[in-house]
């Protein structure tokens, strides 16, 4: 199946920082299995695979090196960013495994910038044994938690397991068994960890590992973001509308800013920059 891979970082106006995605533009959709092997010989956390190569309403699917995934954030916002610099700025509308999602592009002084807009989000209180089992993995103690926003599984097109700690120091210090932290993630169906430290109403730090994909850690996420924005609003942990900025990929040398925006009711715009990583 013919099309173009292009590779940009997302959530970022420079190539050394944010997330890097691949995105394949073409006529249809390869097979799976094709798609599959494409993601991991590109190896970012995710590829984004879009068709058709023109209008305004194109389907997409996401993978990580090894597997599909549900909805991606910076995979998404870097597919906003390269259809506006092929086929101009505007409002495209990807047909995502999980749903339509409305993504529009546009130039900020000079720099290009996608908004996407989830699906519904949702959130449930998380289980004390998946937090006690999590927190253990983590090496995070009790006492260390925020408990002002409460563990809970949140989800804005794939689900996340969100845990707010009290301190910047708890959050730069990131170790855990890889293959157990997967096999639990696997069994409860998360996406990533949403790990998060609240510096002020308005800003937050997260760090998001995400073994179920092959990755220790993942700059920027946008759909834990864009979770994250859900989860505050419908257990009342805030008043929206309200923006928060999510900073992310520091620890990693790869440092992310993604803007949250969060209306009313329905779903949660995410938007953020994105960059070139072809020569």
């Amino acid at each position: 199946m013919s099309g173009t891979l292009y590779r940009l970082a997302a959530f970022t106006d420079d190539p050394s920082g944010g997330n890097p995605a691949g995105v394949w533009l073409g006529k249809a959709l390869p097979e799976p299995s094709e798609m599959q092997r494409i993601a991991a010989e590109v190896g970012y956390s995710e590829t984004a695979f879009i068709a058709p190569a023109e209008g305004k309403r194109r389907i997409v699917r996401y993978y990580s090196p090894e597997a599909e995934v549900s909805f991606c954030g910076h995979a998404t916002v870097a597919s906003g960013v390269q259809l506006g610099r092929l086929s101009g700025a505007g409002t495209y509308m990807l047909d995502t495994a999980v749903g339509e999602v409305m993504v529009t592009v546009n130039q900020v002084e000079g720099e290009w910038q996608a908004s996407l807009v989830s699906v519904t989000p949702e959130y449930r209180p998380a289980e004390p044994a998946l937090v006690e089992e999590v927190r253990g993995l983590l090496g995070w103690q009790a006492d260390e938690l925020d408990l002002e926003i409460p563990p809970a599984l949140a989800y804005a097109g794939a689900w996340h397991l969100v845990l707010a700690c009290k301190t910047q120091q708890r959050l730069e210090r990131l170790e855990y068994d890889f293959e157990q932290l997967k096999a639990l993630m696997l069994s409860e169906g998360l996406t990533t960890l949403q790990l998060v430290w609240r510096e002020s109403e308005g800003r937050f730090h997260a760090r998001d590992p995400f073994p179920v994909g092959g990755v220790v850690e993942d700059p920027a996420t946008g759909a834990a973001a864009a979770a994250l924005g859900g989860y505050l609003r419908d257990a009342g942990l805030l008043q929206a509308p309200a923006q928060l900025t999510v900073r992310q990929g520091e620890a990693m040398g790869r440092p992310s800013r993604l803007q949250v925006d969060i209306p009313l009711s329905g779903g949660i715009v995410v938007t953020g920059q994105a960059v070139s990583l072809d020569a």
